[in-house]
């Protein structure tokens, strides 16, 4: 990738729990060391986005342990600027979605720690001092696509998708491969949609 072409923005809304996003997160970051895109990082909730729907109760109370990670993102950007989230995402999503810990305190302040970032903002977790502005970060994010998505969420060339959903992660050539065709619809007017079952479950690497 050439140091000199101009780096092209792509905003990502994630909630660290999704395993989905996860991998999407990945291949974004494949993509960065093979192409000029600079990832900007931002919060979305998926405890937000369900809390007045109906759903399965099981998925309910898995949801009422999704407040913890993202109150602890909002309070690092908070505290050290939306430049930390990218760092943070990738040490909890290794603890989540790896090493498989419980989401409570002490992993996400191993993540914070791990991160650079001071690991008394775990302590978030249980306040709801940042849930609005975590509103307000989701808020932005689901805004750009509308309410019938999930996460994750990407912006780029001034379109906005929920997805790509894709396991494994891609890598090298098919990394580059399917970004070109989010591309390709981010440019297409009136682009809205593909979409289809999915019959595998999410592939770490």
């Amino acid at each position: 990738m050439s140091t000199d072409a101009p780096l092209t923005p792509v905003d990502f809304w994630f909630d660290p729990m999704c395993p989905w996003a996860w991998i999407t997160s990945r291949w974004v970051h494949e993509v960065a060391a093979l192409r000029p895109i600079e990832p900007r990082w931002h919060v979305m909730s998926l405890a937000v986005l369900n809390e007045d729907k109906d759903i399965p109760e099981n998925y309910r109370k898995m949801l009422e342990t999704a407040w913890g990670p993202v109150r602890v993102c909002i309070a690092a950007e908070q505290k050290y600027g939306s430049e930390v989230l990218g760092r943070l995402y990738t040490e909890l999503g290794v603890r989540f979605h790896h090493e498989k810990l419980p989401r409570e305190k002490a992993t996400f302040a191993a993540a914070l720690e791990a991160a650079g970032l001071d690991p008394a903002l775990a302590e978030a977790a249980d306040s709801t001092d940042y849930d609005e502005a975590l509103r307000a970060s989701h808020q932005d994010g689901i805004e750009r696509v509308g309410q019938e998505v999930g996460t994750p969420v990407i912006e780029v060339e001034g379109s906005a998708f929920f997805g790509p959903v894709v396991t494994p992660i891609p890598r090298g050539e098919a990394a580059v491969k399917l970004w070109d065709g989010v591309l390709a619809v981010a440019q297409t007017d009136g682009f809205y949609e593909l979409k289809r079952t999915r019959t595998r479950d999410p592939i770490f690497d």
